[in-house]
């Protein structure tokens, strides 16, 4: 066949074929594997024919074959996939009236608990008596009958059933970043648990109203058969809260789908007020207060850089508001040690696209605040948050304890830049803690960090209140775009953090725009908003 034609043919049957794979499979990402599998098995095969007499037999000849091999590669869990079970099936896939009450009935033992489907498949396809049965699974005889009676019933009621598939089957949503506050444990923060599809969207289907197993299942578009081991990993690392009836909730932050560009530039015209206002009442404080800390090593020279940082964290630390909300509920404890609040950003688009602002302002995305703290060394600290005034890459999960070992090591002579300790230099130099020529790059205190941030005023509480009404209104404006559950971290989140990284961001851009610190040169910011602290200094 012509490769023209075989192109013609392969778009033509596209969406039968992805049609086949979705009622073979059951995620997203298996039914993608599938379906392009037997496309390119189907096109080199058209590619190779020469004539073809019933196109939609050969394609779903091809199609059986290639998802029994599937099937064999995949050694699915016994009882999660229906189809591997030995029906009668000589109909074409691609007529409208395909084996019907066949795929009812997969679909509705897929819907029975684990136990039942467990003892139906057990009593019905591997024909095994009652009694081996009750001896299998730990029951008596007569509790398997039970249940066997009680399937019936329910595969009875399944069958007239009409089961919706929800609107996160039909477009399930995707991450377009993570976030936690807290301890992430031995694995990484909300993204190793929620970084695949499936339990991103379990997850986010229970956000907005609590749901069953089967519910979860039917929101999705799935069996719960192929759920119910990704819901017992997500309950048990806290992901998932079972409330009454058997529903799950989840306090996970998922930023809103929609989102008021007009109230987002009110509240960043309120936070440039406060800025300016920290610029004149505050930061002249800060100033004062470290300006006989002079133990410190700035490789540039230039004082104004450490004052920065110091300012920084003072407005993201010494600012905060006060809430008497208990948060502890939103705290994700993961059976890896892991001790957070989990954010996740999902696209968000303005409901009022019209609006137009009269302020153009720049990205006020930060990480931080970022504590590293030594046990092999006990004097080693640093503190940091990494902003666009900051050159330093990978946030949170490049930002190693060893840097500042190896630093300290480095510092006191411990380490020599020999061929034994190329992995330190190597690493030190691609942080470029350490230029070519061995060269500290980054500011180091001398002294305990405790005592330095001490000095640090704290904002004024008069100050503070000019604010705090504000705050508060803003807080339970934005709450309303959240389930209930979130509402509490919402409010409170945004009162305690209102003067947050992005007012220190703009207090930042007004110092250096009016002239008030020189503008950071390539080098400085490597070390822009970090500080190292130790009981000795570079030389």
């Amino acid at each position: 066949m012509k490769k023209q034609q075989a192109d013609k043919l392969i778009v033509e049957y596209l969406p039968k074929i992805y049609g086949f794979a979705m009622k073979k499979t059951f995620s997203y990402q298996e039914a993608e594997e599938l379906s392009s599998d037997i496309v390119e098995e189907v096109y080199l095969s058209l590619l190779s024919a020469e004539e073809i007499f019933n196109l939609d037999g050969y394609v779903w000849r091809i199609s059986e074959h290639v998802y029994s091999k599937f099937v064999s590669s995949k050694k699915k869990h016994e009882g999660i996939s229906i189809d591997g079970m030995d029906f009668p099936d000589d109909t074409d896939i691609f007529e409208e009236d395909v084996e019907p009450e066949l795929d009812l009935l997969r679909r509705e033992i897929a819907f029975l608990t684990q136990t039942r489907r467990k003892i139906v498949y057990s009593f019905y396809y591997e024909n095994k008596p009652i009694a081996v049965i009750s001896k299998e699974m730990g029951f008596p005889e007569g509790t398997v009958k039970w249940h066997l009676n009680k399937a019936r019933n329910d595969l009875k009621e399944g069958f007239i059933m009409e089961r919706k598939i929800g609107k996160l089957g039909m477009k399930p949503i995707e991450a377009i970043g993570f976030g936690h506050g807290g301890n992430p444990g031995r694995n990484r923060g909300p993204e190793h648990y929620l970084g695949n599809k499936l339990n991103l969207n379990i997850v986010y289907s229970v956000y907005h109203t609590p749901k069953t197993m089967v519910e979860i299942a039917e929101e999705l578009g799935v069996t719960p058969v192929y759920i119910e081991d990704a819901v017992a990993e997500l309950e048990a690392n806290g992901f998932l809260v079972e409330q009454a009836g058997k529903r799950y909730t989840t306090y996970v932050k998922f930023n809103p789908e929609t989102y008021s560009l007009e109230q987002r530039d009110m509240l960043l015209k309120k936070k440039m007020e406060v800025a300016r206002l920290l610029v004149k009442e505050y930061v002249p404080l800060i100033r004062e207060a470290i300006a006989d800390v002079t133990d410190i090593y700035i490789p540039s020279g230039n004082r104004e850089l450490f004052e920065a940082a110091a300012i920084f964290y003072a407005i993201c630390n010494k600012c905060c508001l006060t809430s008497k909300i208990n948060l502890s509920k939103y705290r994700i404890k993961t059976l890896a040690g892991g001790d957070f609040t989990a954010y996740v950003d999902i696209p968000s688009t303005p409901r009022d696209s019209d609006y137009v602002s009269s302020q153009a302002y720049p990205p006020y995305w930060s990480c931080g605040d970022m504590n590293r703290w030594s046990e092999k060394y006990p004097s080693v600290y640093s503190w940091s948050i990494d902003t666009r005034y900051s050159s330093r890459k990978g946030a949170w999960e490049n930002n190693w304890t060893v840097d500042y070992e190896y630093l300290y090591e480095w510092i006191t002579g411990a380490i020599k830049d020999t061929p034994a300790n190329k992995e330190k230099f190597d690493r030190l130099r691609k942080r470029n803690y350490l230029t070519e020529d061995n060269k500290v790059n980054i500011m180091v205190v001398r002294g305990n960090q405790k005592e330095f941030f001490s000095k640090i005023p704290e904002l004024d509480e008069t100050v503070k209140r000019t604010f705090a009404d504000y705050a508060l209104e803003q807080a339970m404006l934005i709450a309303k775009d959240y389930p209930p559950q979130m509402r509490d971290l919402i409010v409170a989140g945004n009162v305690v953090a209102f003067i947050d990284t992005t007012v220190a961001l703009m207090v930042m851009d007004i110092l250096y725009q009016d002239g008030t610190f020189r503008p950071l040169t390539e080098e400085e910011k490597i070390t822009s908003n970090l500080l190292m602290f130790c009981d000795c200094l570079p030389e």
